[in-house]
């Protein structure tokens, strides 16, 4: 534990001053709340406490102490009064194999499950979403939404394929939280525009990419102008054509993993194909047509700073890039990236996707992403399917992970424990909310300041045992004790 000693201050105006605990955050000093009086415990109504286990989900916690803290404190952790990176919103994916497992149920349990996730004041209440452009690798089957070779004009572009599936879904979900923020990605553009001519990069057992047909080049979009600018203004004609369905996208990231080459709907790009897409095809022409629509560079799933570097560093490229998206390896630099950018917006753009295991280990792998990224600087968290169906099996074969999952033969919802881990997080931190700098030995620990002034801590006990814990908080010493195996949340008022 750390050993705080008090002296008196003035409530108006803390003053810096180091201590023995004192951190910098780039060349501020962080300030630390200090006072002096004497121990008496609060109120525990204002502490609530939502607490889960793999048997007790989503449960009250009232075994709460609260004191006010004397002239010496010892406590795990510090939740200082120094506001962070201001949060956008968390959420998940829209895809077409999530929405056929929710039209397994009847309308009612339907809509309950997408009450759970997308009701402001329910279930997740998540309020930043994703959604594809094309076939991804959990859509029925791949697809662009123009496949005319050569149709550099988009004459025949066309969203009649998403009227099935991804609109409807997007419709449910926009009827219940009109004010959800969406994005979008492609996974891959159309063949024709590809090195490859195949939706996959990688050969296996299901795609019939040939062995012989792969190719070694970096770049597996024609890096050539009339197919830049037709790429483009198939990403403009598709943010258009949602509009007209009623769906407003905000924001385009405009390839997932270009670092990846994979047996599903993927495309490679070197770090200097995107900074030339960006700088000379994309970003002028969302100038012109979209100004309202923010172009983001991701989703990357690398560790490779240097190409970060490479991109942000080119000023035509730099001015269209409104923020960065992050997934897989990014995690490696998404601190780094926030502390050279502090003005950039950061995104975990996809929750790693597990093997189908639905378990407790999946939750704790989630929680840890959350803290990691987050505590690097994301200002939003997107999980990945909300919603499948038996083991999660995707089109070519692999299963994963889901925060919903339903049976097709006995329609039973089952909530997993990565639903909680993102409930415990989402249905209390909202868009405008801040992240709150913390001290201390402990690292799965979270805390927030939302605009109603109350303080929001996120924390987990990885041990078999009970943790006891003790937070320091605006003057305040609170004492937990965390149930083995658990995920908590605290909503305080002090």
């Amino acid at each position: 534990m750390f050993l705080l000693q008090h002296s008196p201050t003035r409530k108006t105006k803390l003053p810096k001053y180091k201590t023995d605990i004192s951190r910098k955050t780039g060349k501020k000093l962080i300030p630390i709340l200090c006072c002096i009086g004497i121990a008496h415990f609060c109120s525990a109504q204002q502490v609530e406490w939502k607490y889960t286990t793999n048997s007790d989900r989503w449960q009250n916690e009232h075994n709460v102490t609260v004191s006010k803290a004397q002239n010496q404190v010892k406590y795990d952790v510090l939740i200082t009064s120094y506001k962070e990176q201001t949060i956008d919103g968390f959420g998940g994916c829209f895809n077409e194999l999530g929405w056929d497992a929710l039209n397994l149920l009847d309308s009612q349990k339907k809509q309950e499950v997408l009450n759970s996730l997308f009701h402001p004041t329910e279930g997740v209440c998540f309020t930043y979403c994703r959604t594809p452009i094309g076939g991804n690798d959990f859509s029925r089957n791949w697809y662009s939404l123009n496949d005319t070779e050569g149709d550099f004009k988009m004459k025949n572009f066309s969203i009649e394929r998403d009227k099935e599936a991804l609109i409807p879904y997007l419709k449910s979900a926009l009827a219940i939280n009109p004010d959800m923020k969406l994005w979008a990605c492609p996974w891959s553009p159309p063949t024709w525009m590809k090195t490859t001519r195949h939706y996959a990069t990688k050969p296996g057992d299901h795609n019939d990419l040939k062995d012989e047909n792969q190719v070694a080049a970096d770049d597996h979009f024609i890096q050539e102008k009339k197919y830049l600018d037709a790429h483009a203004l198939y990403l403009s004609k598709y943010i258009k054509a949602y509009r007209k369905e009623g769906i407003n996208v905000s924001m385009l990231q405009f390839q997932n993993e270009p670092y990846s080459r994979q047996q599903w709907p993927n495309c490679l790009w070197t770090p200097e194909a995107m900074r030339n897409f960006i700088a000379n095809h994309l970003g002028p022409l969302f100038k012109k047509e979209l100004p309202n629509v923010e172009l983001w560079l991701g989703t990357l799933n690398c560790n490779r700073m240097e190409d970060v570097n490479h991109i942000m560093n080119d000023p035509k490229a730099r001015k269209y890039i409104k923020g960065i998206g992050l997934q897989w390896e990014g995690k490696d630099i998404i601190a780094e990236i926030h502390r050279k950018y502090p003005k950039i917006r950061l995104m975990q753009t996809e929750n790693e996707c597990g093997g189908g295991t639905f378990d407790w280990g999946a939750a704790e792998h989630t929680f840890d992403l959350i803290r990691k990224y987050i505590g690097g600087g994301a200002n939003a968290y997107m999980y990945w399917n909300m919603v499948l169906q038996d083991k999660g099996t995707s089109t070519w074969g692999w299963s994963q992970n889901a925060m919903i999952v339903i049976d097709s033969k006995t329609k039973q919802i089952n909530y997993t424990p990565e639903f909680y881990v993102m409930k415990h997080l989402s249905h209390y931190v909202k868009p405008g909310d801040h992240k709150l700098k913390t001290l201390g030995q402990d690292e799965n620990l979270l805390a927030f300041r939302n605009k109603e002034g109350k303080t929001i801590i996120l924390v987990a006990n990885k041990e078999d045992k009970i943790k006891n814990m003790t937070v320091s908080i605006n003057g305040n010493v609170l004492n937990l004790s965390l149930k083995p195996k658990s995920f908590n949340t605290l909503s305080i008022k002090l």
